[in-house]
């Protein structure tokens, strides 16, 4: 291992900021004692996309309660279970952190119903996919620098950001806007990410499968005992009970998914450390050129967190009460597109710049772009501007 400006030490195979590959445009030199990933972070926490995100649905419309996830709370969620993974593992926790924060900049409003609909509208047009338009905000649509569009980020946080689902294997499967930026900036799709994009990605899955069931719990969904069908849930229940008599089912609650998620991390280090002592790994070029994914769950633990996602979504993704509400509000959205479709000029005059003569699709693009960024709270009010 040795020392640099990453303020800890860190193992051969993990991301170093001073061998950064670099940024797209030339920038500002650091200052403070920074380093490149650290800046990226600061950039993210800055930028009005992720300030959006606290209005913006997790599962639940977030103005239902107060104390529901939101997109921003599950971020913040995703970082901190992405960090105490990258510490244990001795890999960069500011590049890992940092990709966990801007892993869901590019959420429309609405969850993933609010996606479905921006999917339906732009089937023709290029389609939408949440995680192709993150890269859209921090490479084109932040608007902070004289110089250039987006944030500027480094090499390394754009490849966890790009490759979050893993390598692009087939040339036809990479998104118009991955593809562009590719074509000016090599981000080597065909390779995995680094360890620290690896650890942001489960870590999302992580945060998600476990903080879901506090809501779900909470909006009456289902009970504790229907929790017991859940082999590693009703274990954990076990134990806390016979370890802490007549306690509160608000502290079982909370004790049951802190010790799941403790769980999931503590396998998924021991799991990854078990691969990576026996190949070795010199640097994070051979992590990314290594044939599989490194940081991944032990198959039972695997086993167990895929009865739990079938769990939820059974249970509480495809419950047909929030369908209904979040599928009443999504028409919303519908409308609002096919109106500014109809008249740009009902755009604000930030967007109305950037349309000069626009193809349909070109024209769509900067609808959803503007769609996208909305929270909730501001597509409801956009909607009653129009629609009484």
């Amino acid at each position: 291992m040795k020392n640099n400006d990453d303020n800890r030490y860190l193992s051969s195979f993990a991301c170093y900021s001073s061998e950064s590959r670099g940024r797209m445009y030339t920038d500002e030199p650091l200052i403070l004692g920074r380093s490149e990933f650290q800046r990226d972070r600061d950039r993210i926490i800055h930028s009005e996309a992720f300030r959006r995100l606290k209005d913006k649905t997790q599962v639940f419309v977030y103005q239902d309660g107060d104390h529901y996830r939101t997109r921003l709370t599950h971020t913040i969620e995703v970082s901190q279970i992405a960090r105490s993974i990258a510490k244990a593992l001795k890999i960069n926790e500011d590049l890992t952190e940092t990709i966990a924060l801007a892993h869901d900049l590019g959420h429309p409003p609405l969850g993933h119903r609010g996606e479905d609909v921006l999917k339906k509208l732009m089937i023709k047009c290029g389609g939408f996919n949440h995680n192709e338009q993150s890269i859209r905000v921090v490479t084109l649509l932040e608007k902070k620098y004289p110089n250039f569009n987006g944030l500027n980020l480094t090499f390394e946080t754009l490849e966890g950001l790009i490759k979050h689902n893993g390598p692009f294997l087939d040339n036809r499967e990479i998104p118009y806007t991955i593809d562009q930026i590719n074509k000016i900036f090599p981000l080597d799709l065909n390779t995995y990410p680094s360890l620290e994009g690896q650890v942001a990605n489960i870590s999302d899955d992580i945060a998600y499968l476990t903080h879901d069931f506090d809501d779900g719990l909470r909006e009456g969904l289902f009970t504790i005992n229907d929790l017991r069908k859940i082999k590693i849930i009703d274990e954990i229940l076990h134990k806390l009970k016979k370890e802490f008599i007549n306690i509160k089912i608000d502290i079982l609650i909370h004790q049951f998914i802190r010790h799941l998620i403790s769980y999931f991390i503590n396998d998924v280090v021991s799991n990854s450390l078990a691969v990576i002592n026996v190949n070795n790994f010199e640097n994070v070029n051979q992590i990314r050129c290594f044939e599989n994914k490194i940081i991944k769950l032990s198959p039972t633990a695997n086993n167990n967190m895929e009865e739990i996602r079938n769990f939820l979504f059974k249970n509480m993704y495809n419950n047909n009460i929030l369908i209904n509400k979040l599928q009443n509000n999504c028409l919303m959205i519908e409308k609002l597109f096919y109106l500014f479709h109809k008249d740009t000029n009902l755009l604000p005059e930030q967007w109305k710049k950037l349309k000069g003569v626009l193809s349909e699709a070109r024209k769509s693009r900067v609808i959803t772009d503007y769609i996208a960024g909305m929270t909730d709270g501001y597509l409801k009010k956009e909607y009653q501007k129009y629609f009484d």
